[in-house]
Formats: structure tokens, sequence, C-alpha cells
């Protein structure tokens, strides 16, 4: 199962997980990370944050990324859900599931998947903070978290 959504609503990480694993006797292990949003970045209270994104090549993109990681890694299911819209404190963002059949491969995978949609999907952040509206920019430490995945 390899799977990607663009969506408002949130996501059931229980549910989502026995999808990914649904069926399969082989995934001997599961990794899943979930992204939340915070109540301060970069020195400011957060009251809400707005995700934007480019309908249809955000999802292409996506699917590259689990592509990608398909390529590198013997996996048996991906999944990627990215919430747009507004958001609050500690909503969920973002979900990577992945399986394989032993844990390296899904640790490694589902790294590999985060750290290349943070620099990669065409997705925009906007936050609402006391001092008014502002765009998140890119950060350098996803730049690097990145750049460990090239090969030589």
């Amino acid at each position: 199962m390899k799977q990607v959504r663009v969506q408002l609503e949130d996501f059931d990480l229980g549910a989502e997980v026995a999808a990914l694993r649904s069926d399969n006797p082989r995934i001997g292990a599961v990794v899943s990370f979930v992204g939340t949003v915070r109540d301060m970045n970069d020195g400011a209270s957060v009251s809400t944050m707005e995700l934007e994104h480019y309908p249809g090549m955000t999802e292409q993109a996506l699917a590259q990324i689990v592509e990608q990681a398909n390529a590198r890694w013997p996996l048996l299911g991906a999944m990627v859900i990215h919430r747009v819209g507004p958001l609050l404190p500690m909503e969920q963002i973002v979900l990577v599931a992945v399986g394989a059949a032993h844990r390296g491969e899904a640790f490694d995978a589902c790294e590999f998947i985060i750290d290349y949609l943070k620099t990669e999907a065409p997705f925009w952040k906007k936050e609402q903070t006391p001092e008014g509206a502002r765009w998140v920019d890119a950060r350098e430490s996803d730049d690097s978290a990145k750049a460990k995945w090239a090969t030589p």
C-alpha cells in the first residue's frame, strides 16, 4: 500500500496504521511520525498556523518522495497524509507511516520521507503571532537533514 493524501480533515493515527498493516503478514515493523502544531516558534507565541499548497503538484511531489524511498528500501507499505488549512496548536499536521519487514528499513525510510517532505513538497505556512501574521521561512536544519541522504 502506497498512499498520499492532502486534506483539511484530521486523521486517526491508529486507524491509518491499521490500514497500512492490513492483510500483509510480511510487515514486521511499522514506523510512524506525526508532526503537530507548536504554540511557539522562533521565540513568538503562535495562535494558529495556516498551511497552503499547490493542488495536484503537492500530491505528485509527495508521491515522488515515497517512490524514492521505495527505491532505496524494500518497503511493504508507505503513507503520507498532510493537512492544509487553518490549524491550532497541538493539532496534527502530517503523518508519515512506513511498513517493512525489518525495523531498520522502516526507520530509515520514515526519516527519509519526512526530511524530503520538509524541503521538496510545495507547502507554505503562515503563523498568527501577537505581532501579526508571518510566513514561515525554510529552515537550514531541514536542508541539512535532507543532505545526509545524498548518495555519494
